[in-house]
């Protein structure tokens, strides 16, 4: 699965993480609708950073389709609000 960062690029993830991705996207969600601005922070970070991680990243001339766009780290609560609808960032 191809998923991009707002303002990073994109990263290419085995599809066998998708359950450990929606897990911590689960987590946001419920951050996100308690206005947990901490917790917020903290889990978009995670989430994040496991993509990195778990990820090996596209070369910036390659513009493949993305499966999942994820906000900056920088995002603000309200913006990731907006992304997230009802369903959180991961559909599932």
């Amino acid at each position: 699965m191809i998923v991009r960062i707002m303002g990073e690029g994109q990263v290419k993830l085995s599809d066998s993480h998708f359950a450990e991705l929606n897990k911590l996207d689960d987590e946001l969600l419920a951050e996100m609708e308690s206005g947990d601005e901490e917790g917020f922070r903290r889990t978009l970070g995670t989430l994040l950073d496991a993509v990195r991680g778990l990820g090996a990243p596209l070369p910036d001339d390659a513009l493949e389709p993305s499966e999942l766009i994820l906000p900056s780290p920088d995002a603000s609560l309200d913006e990731v609000r907006e992304m997230l609808g009802d369903d959180g960032l991961i559909p599932g």
